[in-house]
């Protein structure tokens, strides 16, 4: 991504109402991603399962990744 693109994304992550829903949104989606997981028996739908979570889970740290991006 560029440092334009990033800088678009900065009114949303300096927004601590809309970080916190959206990390509220992420955690609700990882829990149903592990209720998932762990019923899941075929091997290739457990690696997706488990790429999805981990993509949630860098919401935790896009607003650092964004000012970076942004400077």
């Amino acid at each position: 991504m560029d440092k334009s693109f990033y800088r678009l994304l900065l009114p949303l992550v300096n927004n601590k109402e809309q970080m916190d829903l959206l990390h509220d949104y992420a955690a609700a989606r990882i829990e149903g991603l592990r209720d998932l997981l762990e019923k899941q028996k075929d091997p290739q739908r457990i690696l997706e399962v488990q790429g999805a979570i981990t993509e949630l889970r860098r919401f935790k740290t896009l607003r650092d990744e964004v000012i970076k991006g942004a400077d």
